[in-house]
């Protein structure tokens, strides 16, 4: 019992420093915020893969289409003719007749990940070199594209992504939210701080036709579940900086059952598992509530657990006030701020639930996970 509780301390330790950390590391990114220039404003493509009818999407897809901007097109794709967001799509090419806006039918399929094999067919009609991709439940503002595009002024810059903040619907859904603005974005701002970013998310990659071709297209990456994660991760190791934009988007999250959540967080948890196995352990450092629990059950409730329990809980509230409050602005965070205690919880419970198994369920098909996070239909 002793050396287990020699060892939740030195856990409960690196948790206050990690969380201290990602409070300068946040400090350290939202202060730095980059000029616009005016005049840098190259034509862009945007490539949206869709599949069904997402809630607000025809809210959501407009944002895209009513860009302060002077030069671009938005590609849509879908791969079957039924699906119900086709009407959408085609009532956005009527109500915005003077925008370039396209629609791909395309069966096509390249891989097990149907989103890749959308985003192949739709490639097909780019016309420019920069291109974006952006997920269908993303929101943004009208200087969306001047914003985002501002780090490619420097050719050494390859990728560009966002973070991004939620519109909750539904009580599950605010626990998911929770987690991705007071848990996960301050990582990310960590390990940009530490060794920069070496990744990239679905709710915006901006990425060069060139830099796509070098890394070998979609096609590289149309079995992997996390592909905007390799859409970021293939051109770093090409010598390609990707940066961090100081924009922020907006994303739907709707949670509508407990088995949806579940299947959700486990399944991304177990792609970290496969894909990074050191990284995934070592997020044992981020969850600050649980050891330090731990620590002040194993020393039998001593006065020093709960010094550290206490410090560590305030240490952790205040880099959640202040990235996910204070900066990001997330109002989900705001109001189930008092929730977060109990989101950590449920997020360690995972953590080690998500240590074993491959099988993962996505968009009602189970798939196994395999070396390299790439997936595996199970029939």
């Amino acid at each position: 019992m002793q050396y287990l509780s020699w060892l939740f301390l030195l856990f409960s330790i690196a948790a206050i420093a990690y969380y201290c950390y990602s409070i300068y590391a946040a400090l350290d990114f939202f202060r730095n915020r980059l000029s616009v220039n005016p005049d840098f404003h190259p034509p862009i493509t945007i490539l949206k893969p869709l599949c069904g009818l997402e809630p607000d999407a025809y809210h959501n897809l407009a944002s895209f289409v009513k860009q302060d901007y002077p030069e671009y097109q938005i590609v849509f794709a879908v791969r079957e003719a039924i699906d119900p967001i086709i009407p959408v799509v085609e009532q956005l090419q009527k109500d915005f007749p003077d925008r370039d806006l396209s629609l791909v039918i395309d069966p096509c399929i390249i891989g097990t990940n149907l989103k890749v094999s959308n985003l192949a067919n739709a490639i097909l009609k780019a016309k420019y070199e920069i291109l974006i991709i952006a997920d269908s439940d993303i929101v943004v503002e009208s200087d969306y594209l001047q914003r985002v595009i501002q780090p490619l002024e420097d050719e050494k810059v390859g990728v560009v992504t966002c973070l991004y903040k939620s519109r909750i619907k539904g009580w599950l859904a605010v626990f998911e939210a929770l987690n991705i603005s007071t848990q996960f974005h301050p990582s990310v701002l960590t390990a940009r701080k530490l060794e920069g970013i070496s990744f990239a998310f679905g709710s915006t990659i901006v990425i060069r036709r060139q830099v796509l071709t070098e890394i070998g297209g979609f096609e590289a990456i149309a079995d992997c579940l996390a592909d905007d994660f390799q859409l970021g991760n293939l051109p770093s190791k090409e010598g390609y900086q990707v940066i961090l934009s100081d924009y922020i988007v907006e994303h739907f999250l709707a949670t509508n059952s407990i088995e949806d959540f579940l299947s959700r967080q486990v399944r991304w948890l177990r792609c970290i598992r496969v894909e990074r196995f050191w990284d995934y352990l070592g997020l044992i450092f981020t969850q600050g509530t649980a050891v330090t629990l731990l620590f002040l059950i194993v020393s039998f409730g001593s006065k020093l657990g709960w010094i550290i329990f206490g410090i560590a809980n305030f240490v952790r509230l205040l880099m959640a006030w202040i990235v996910a409050v204070f900066y990001l602005k997330d109002e989900a965070a705001k109001k189930y701020f008092w929730l977060i205690p109990l989101r950590d919880a449920i997020g360690f419970i995972l953590w080690i639930y998500a240590l074993i198994g491959n099988t993962i369920e996505w968009r009602g098909k189970k798939f196994k996970l395999i070396k390299g996070g790439k997936l595996e239909a199970i029939l």
